[in-house]
């Protein structure tokens, strides 16, 4: 006997679909999906988010000097003529950064390989030309992990909504504890 759910589907086929549902749920706190594949997902996700919890602290916080490029009010680079050419003027910022330590960085890469990307609509922006990039891992680690940091498993909860009208299927709730 298997150890997971087929889900009627091939390896590649299943596991872009338990993927694709870990992703949606972890941007969203909830998805509305079978039974059958709640469970599935349910074993991913709680793999993820108590990696994320165990390894939330490893960092170290370090000071950088960068360079930026000035702007003017329309935010827009200033440039400066040298030398009869047209330069950008660039100022030298402090920034401070995490910068992640061995073990956390192991587990930001495995969650990558669990993830897809997300591009969410800019609010200020309409059309698909304005798509912003959001970072599930950085997420994970900052929002999702703290919430969860005096909790031993069970961060996710199914509930049961009814069966789905054309095939009879358990339709259930997968959210976020």
């Amino acid at each position: 006997m298997a150890g997971y759910r087929k889900l009627g589907r091939t390896s590649s086929q299943r596991k872009a679909l338990i993927r694709g549902q870990v992703t949606a749920l972890l941007n969203n706190g909830k998805i509305v999906t079978t039974e059958a594949r709640a469970k599935e997902i349910r074993k991913v996700a709680e793999g993820l988010i108590a990696m994320a919890v165990k390894e939330k602290d490893h960092f170290d916080t370090v000071t950088v000097t960068a360079k930026v490029a000035r702007k003017d009010k329309d935010g827009k680079r200033v440039k400066e003529v040298v030398d009869g050419k047209k330069v950008t003027v660039y100022d030298e910022v402090e920034k401070t950064i995490k910068k992640d330590q061995p073990s956390r960085l192991h587990a930001r890469r495995k969650m990558l390989k669990v993830l897809y990307p997300v591009k969410v609509a800019d609010s200020a922006k309409a059309g698909k030309k304005h798509m912003k990039q959001v970072d599930l891992v950085a997420k994970l680690f900052d929002e999702i992990a703290p919430k969860y940091e005096n909790r031993n498993g069970g961060y996710t909860r199914i509930i049961k909504i009814g069966q789905r009208k054309g095939d009879a299927a358990m339709q259930v709730l997968l959210e976020l504890v």
